[in-house]
């Protein structure tokens, strides 16, 4: 198998692009997640595609990790996180996502 064929059965599609509107799946699994509780149920908009990476709720449990899944970087409006926020409404908050943790909005 040739490394560009490798790579598309280690590698999950990137599903989203800059730009992109996308909600935060709001689930409560058990066991290691890195996804933030207090961002779960918002929606972001997708700043960029930071490239795929073993799963690390999967290496926790020391699996592979593969496939290896899109990692975004996704901007949220903080008023829209912490609605008592006081700052300025332009506020903004970035966390890294899994793809798996995203839903087009």
């Amino acid at each position: 198998m040739n490394e560009a064929a490798e790579a598309d059965v280690l590698n999950a599609a990137a599903r989203f692009a800059p730009g992109d509107r996308v909600v935060v799946r709001k689930a409560w699994p058990p066991g290691h997640v890195r996804t933030p509780a207090y961002i779960r149920g918002h929606v972001g908009v997708v700043e960029r595609l930071c490239g795929p990476h073993p799963n690390p709720e999967e290496l926790a449990y020391r699996r592979s990790g593969r496939p290896a899944q899109p990692l975004y970087r996704v901007r949220f409006r903080q008023i829209d996180v912490w609605p008592d926020y006081a700052g300025d409404p332009a506020d903004t908050l970035e966390v890294e996502i899994y793809q798996p943790w995203l839903e087009p909005a």
